[in-house]
Order: C-alpha cells, then sequence, then structure tokens
C-alpha cells in the first residue's frame, strides 16, 4: 500500500558556511576595537595581520611569493598585468568558468579567446593547440572551475610549444594537486579566492602568488602599497620595487587587516575542511550514479581534488524537461544550479552569455556539456542521512520527468493509432 506521506524534504540551507573559528573572531574584534582595520601601519604600528598572512599562504601554497588582495577577480586581473598582458591581446581561457575569469581578461583590456572543454569539463587539450596556434595568445588563463583539473602534462606543453604563459585560476582547486605537484604552483602565477563559498571565506579576498621577484614587486605595487612595501614579509625586497616604483600604477587593490584576522586561523583548518569535503561529495556523487540518466564529471587518478561542490550531467533531457526537474527538486528544498539555462543565474554562466567578450563562434561541445551540467553546494555541515537525501531527491526528480515524458509520448501514440483506425 502507498504511503500518503509527503516525500522528504531537505531543510538544510546550502548556502550555509562554516563558522570563523574563535581566534579569527577575537581578532577581528581586536582590530574593530582599535580602528586599525588598514593593512599598513604609516607611523609604524604593527600592522602585520595581512603580511603574515601572506607569508603563511604562500608557505602553504608552496610559491615564494604572495599578494593579498581584495578578492579572486583582483587576483586575476593582477595576475594578467604583471605576466605582460596589454591592452587588445589575446587571452586564452577554457569554456567552463564563471563570469569574472572572462571579466578580468576584459578588465586588463585583453581580449578573450575561449577554448572547448571536454566531456568531463576540462580544457579540451586539442582545441588548445588549435586556438594557440591560430590565435596569436601568449597567455592562457586556465580556470580549475569547481577543482576540475585538466590533463597539465598536456597543457604544459602546449604552453612551451607556442611560447605561451600559463596563468591558473585557483578559486576552486586549494588543497588539489595533479601527479603530486599543487595546483597554483604551474603557472607564472596564480590566483586564488576567499570569497564565502571557497575554501577560506572572509566574504571577499584573494591571493596571487607566483616565484617571480618582479611579478611579486609589481603585484605588491599594483595593490596599492603606498610605499610602505617594506611591511610586506613576502616580499622580493626593496630593490626590486624601488627599481619598479616609478613605472606601476597604483590600482587599490590591497586586502584589509580585518579580512586577513578572518582568514589567518582557517588556513589550519584546511586539511581537515578538504578531507570532509570529499566525502560529502563522495557521498553524494555514489547516491547520483545510482541513476542510468546521471553521469558524474570523472575526476582523474592521477590529481587529488578538494570539492567544495558536486557536479552531475543530465542525460537526454531537452530545456523544458530540464526545467521540470529542477522545479521538482526545489519544491523538495534542493536548489540546483544549470549551466545549460537560457539566462546566467546566481554563480551559473556559460561562453554564449558573454557578449561582452565578442564573437567566439559556436562552441558546439562546450555549450552541448553545459547543456546537461548541474550543480549542488555541499557545506561542510551536511550530514551523511542529507547527502543521501541530496541524491535521492535528484533521482526522483528525474525520474518522475522521464517517466511523465513516457507517458505523454505512449498517449500521443495510442491518440495517432485511434486516429487511423476510425473509419472515414
Amino acid at each position: 500500500m502507498a504511503s500518503d506521506l509527503p516525500p522528504p524534504r531537505l531543510t538544510r540551507d546550502l548556502t550555509q558556511p562554516e563558522a570563523i573559528p574563535e581566534a579569527g573572531i577575537a581578532r577581528a574584534l581586536e582590530l574593530m576595537r582599535s580602528g586599525r582595520l588598514f593593512r599598513y601601519g604609516e607611523m609604524g604600528a604593527d600592522q602585520l595581520d595581512v603580511s603574515r598572512l601572506e607569508e603563511e599562504f604562500a608557505a602553504f601554497v608552496g610559491r615564494r611569493y604572495c599578494v593579498a588582495v581584495n578578492s579572486g577577480g583582483a587576483a586575476m586581473f593582477l595576475a594578467l598585468k604583471v605576466a605582460g598582458v596589454a591592452p587588445g591581446d589575446p587571452v586564452l581561457v577554457n569554456g567552463f568558468t564563471l563570469a569574472p575569469v572572462p571579466g578580468a581578461i576584459l578588465h586588463a583590456a585583453a581580449k578573450p579567446v575561449v577554448v572547448e572543454i571536454g566531456r568531463d569539463c576540462v580544457i579540451d587539450p586539442d582545441d588548445l593547440v588549435r586556438k594557440a596556434s591560430s590565435s596569436g595568445a601568449k597567455v592562457l588563463l586556465l580556470s580549475h572551475m569547481r577543482g576540475h583539473i585538466a590533463d597539465m602534462d598536456r597543457v604544459l606543453e602546449t604552453c612551451t610549444g607556442h611560447g605561451i604563459a600559463l596563468v591558473e585560476d585557483c578559486a576552486h582547486a586549494l588543497c588539489t594537486s595533479y601527479r603530486g605537484r599543487t595546483i597554483g604552483t604551474f603557472g607564472v602565477s596564480a590566483a586564488f579566492s576567499a570569497q564565502a563559498y571557497k575554501h577560506l571565506n572572509a566574504g571577499e579576498g584573494g591571493f596571487l602568488v607566483t616565484d617571480d621577484p618582479v611579478m611579486a614587486g609589481r603585484a605588491i605595487l599594483h595593490s596599492g602599497s603606498y610605499m610602505l612595501h617594506g611591511q610586506h614579509l613576502s616580499t622580493p625586497g626593496p630593490d626590486v620595487i624601488e627599481t619598479l616604483s616609478e613605472h606601476v600604477p597604483n590600482f587599490s587593490m590591497r586586502m584589509s587587516a580585518l579580512s586577513a584576522a578572518i582568514l589567518r586561523p582557517q588556513l589550519a583548518e584546511l586539511p581537515r575542511r578538504a578531507e570532509r569535503w570529499n566525502r560529502i561529495h563522495d557521498r553524494i556523487a555514489a547516491g547520483l550514479a545510482r541513476s542510468q540518466h546521471l553521469r558524474v564529471p570523472e575526476r582523474g587518478g592521477d590529481h587529488a581534488y578538494s570539492a567544495t561542490s558536486v557536479q552531475f550531467c543530465v542525460l537526454g533531457l531537452d530545456a523544458d524537461a530540464m526545467e521540470a526537474v529542477l522545479e521538482r527538486a526545489q519544491a523538495r528544498g534542493l536548489p540546483i544550479k544549470w549551466f545549460g539555462a537560457e539566462r546566467q543565474a546566481g554563480f551559473t554562466s556559460a561562453p554564449r552569455h558573454w557578449r561582452y567578450a565578442g564573437d567566439q563562434g559556436p562552441l558546439t561541445q562546450t555549450h552541448r556539456v553545459l547543456a546537461q551540467l548541474c550543480d549542488i553546494r555541499t557545506p561542510l555541515s551536511l550530514t551523511d542521512a542529507e547527502c543521501d537525501l541530496i541524491a535521492e531527491i535528484v533521482r526522483d526528480a528525474i525520474e518522475a520527468v522521464v517517466a511523465a515524458r513516457r507517458d505523454g509520448r505512449h498517449r500521443q501514440k495510442a491518440s495517432r493509432s485511434s486516429s487511423q483506425g476510425r473509419e472515414p
């Protein structure tokens, strides 16, 4: 006998980040009581929260220098500038990413050249070769979107062979690696984010890391040091910066001391967080894989990931059916982001939405993948039961839509057969 009870709903807010560690709250209150929120101390005050964070973050990632700024987008923009990107230059970028990535290229007055992605959401190495050969680009801004890692051997081979500088967007790729090498150490520089839904949470914030002293010096000056660069602990030294100081404009993109105070204690928490995020991801992914209508993008065995969300492809459904799936899931409390939507919505977008980036051609392969691709946030507070419920809601929504469409086709077929069997 079928139950009359409604199916269970998800009551968890998937946008809820983990609380700030008490040490960060205490230091933030200290700073607020002092009023000293600017990263530099003009009169020699001990304003080293940001400088210490830069030193610690550089060590965590494994780069020589780190410059903390006010957002991940600002870090990408500065990474392009210090890599020598000039107005009008073509810059390669993969097609699965968010709008701030092509936005950073436009911010640098350069021109995005979008490279196709493959079925597992990473850059297509063959199209990268084609676009590297045809575009004349000298920089690739590679977005490790949602922590999916490309074949870095082939990426580096193409970059080396075409004289292209690699800049990594690691907003979703902290605590990840490829064949034992940390993501964020492959390029001439890398940008990280501390926006609320990333591995580190200051609400907003970003980091540029590099091993190049001139790039680091330029980034410090661009970020807006007011020649107080002596207060940096992660620095190429005063001689390098003095040589550059009258040639590099101040873009005022500094991180505040308050953001750094909140972030520093979170660094120690990252290994625990990454392990928990991956357990959540893997449990939901296993539940999704039980449906024949779903495919979870593969994360290669040659890299370690740190997934703060889960992605899946819905197979064989058109746009109307996808909308029906999303509505059914939402009715049970589960918001699903869909990269194939006609209009970009909160934290989703596709190259066809980037009209400001200029004509990129059809990008048929990329849009075919994105038309199927969905995304669910996975806060660290999710329980195992909630992970299982999320997978169940997705499976049930898809099964219901598929069954309804099958029944509709059967009714249409029966109606046609009935009409053909009537006497004229």
